[in-house]
């Protein structure tokens, strides 16, 4: 299993100016065979590099390495976002999204990540430096930052390039390692369902409620005050929301990964698997009133769900994804359906047996009820094989990202 480690350098600053340079000329140059690509409707990496390779070279001085990594990164952008519009995360065609994500070629940010391979960037681990080619020249000593725990993954298991980028003042290196997966446990002793929400982020079915009260206040300080500061619209409120951006998301983030690691720990721990509910689509099903939109746009039950998933393949816990209708209306006791059973956001209360309990550990109970009938038939571990993007901080881990996930975005 791919699992990015992401550590933080520590460059000087005549350090830092020449890693400056070599990445705004890397993307400067993306841009321009992005056009090329665009306007030729060439979008294959060997035959793109006959129109862009030597010019490359000539006009932004890179490197051989350097070149051929600017026309595969734009090559997968293309490829994404060829993906992106036949899933529809783009919109319809006739939306303007849409049209401006394909009447215009993609462009990327003078910051966007580059790729290093093994000719480019080698790692002195014990000595926590690496020595990365530059516009420069080859540049030694460039020191870095990561845990003990993360410098140990690095030496055992790296493999494959690593990903150079800068983000809000720091430089960071993205490295992967190729991680072994434990065996899945082929014979679970039942199942821990793990109920999702809003109020209430996960609610497990031996009762344990891990409540979202205090991130939801989060949010929402968070969200006034991004109203006021954009609202004010002067030099230092915009200074101020460049530097609180993404404070949300990271706060949302460490919490779904302390939870998921706790859920996974105790799974492992009782030798059963996880049941989860499968909320694709989730938003596109339900109609909310305005005050609520935000609330429910922001809840990320599928990064915590990709969360459990990857830590449990990597513990060797099955996962399964069960039909979660009706879970919050079915009594777990006696089976009945009633939608007046679900009393409030918090209670539970059976109409046909008098059963009285916690809604979100009802729905837990009914969830694992699911997945065990689910796993008796036949049904196998659901967990996916390459986990999607949950980057974290300097020193942290996460899971691999397809190719094209490293260029910038389309202009929409």
């Amino acid at each position: 299993m791919k699992l990015v480690v992401q550590v933080k350098l520590l460059p000087t600053p005549g350090q830092a100016a020449a890693l400056d340079a070599t990445l705004h000329a890397c993307n400067e140059a993306a841009s321009w065979v992005s056009e090329v690509a665009f306007g030729r409707g060439v979008k294959r990496n060997f035959a793109l590099r006959e129109h862009t390779y030597a010019e490359i070279k000539q006009r932004w001085g890179l490197g051989a390495q350097a070149a051929q990594h600017v026309i595969k990164k734009t090559c997968d952008a293309y490829t994404a976002l060829k993906a992106n519009l036949k899933a529809g995360n783009l919109g319809q065609p006739w939306s303007k999204r849409y049209r401006r994500a394909t009447e215009e070629p993609i462009t990327f940010r003078p910051e966007g990540a580059q790729p290093y391979d093994d000719r480019m960037l080698s790692w002195q681990i014990t000595d926590r430096t690496i020595s990365i080619w530059t516009l420069s020249g080859r540049m030694k000593g460039v020191a870095f930052t990561a845990s003990p725990e993360q410098l140990a993954r690095l030496a055992l298991y790296r493999k494959g390039e690593s990903d150079l980028l800068y983000r809000d003042g720091m430089w960071f290196l993205q490295a992967t390692c190729e991680i072994p997966v434990t065996e899945p446990n082929a014979d679970p002793d039942g199942f821990l369902g793990i109920d999702l929400g809003i109020v209430n982020i996960a609610t497990t079915s031996d009762g344990e409620i891990m409540a979202g009260r205090e991130l939801n206040r989060g949010r929402l300080r968070e969200r006034t005050l991004r109203t006021k500061l954009q609202k004010k619209n002067t030099p230092s409120a915009k200074r101020r929301l460049k530097k609180r951006r993404r404070k949300e998301a990271r706060r949302a983030k460490d919490i779904n990964h302390k939870i998921a690691k706790h859920v996974v720990a105790e799974a492992e721990r009782t030798g059963r698997g996880i049941a989860l509910e499968n909320l694709t689509g989730i938003r596109e099903r339900v109609r909310l009133r305005k005050p609520q939109r935000a609330t429910h746009s922001s809840w990320s039950f599928a990064q915590l769900g990709a969360f459990i998933a990857y830590k449990a393949r990597r513990a060797g816990v099955p996962v399964v994804h069960v039909d979660p209708a009706y879970t919050s209306r079915t009594c777990a006791e006696c089976g009945y359906i009633d939608r007046a059973n679900r009393v409030s956001q918090s209670w539970f209360a059976c109409r046909s047996c008098g059963f009285v309990d916690h809604a979100d550990r009802n729905s837990s109970r009914n969830i694992r009820a699911r997945a065990e009938r689910l796993w008796r038939r036949g049904a196998k571990s659901t967990a996916p094989d390459s986990p999607p993007k949950i980057g974290r901080g300097s020193g942290r881990e996460r899971s691999a990202t397809p190719s094209g996930a490293r260029c910038a975005n389309p202009p929409l």
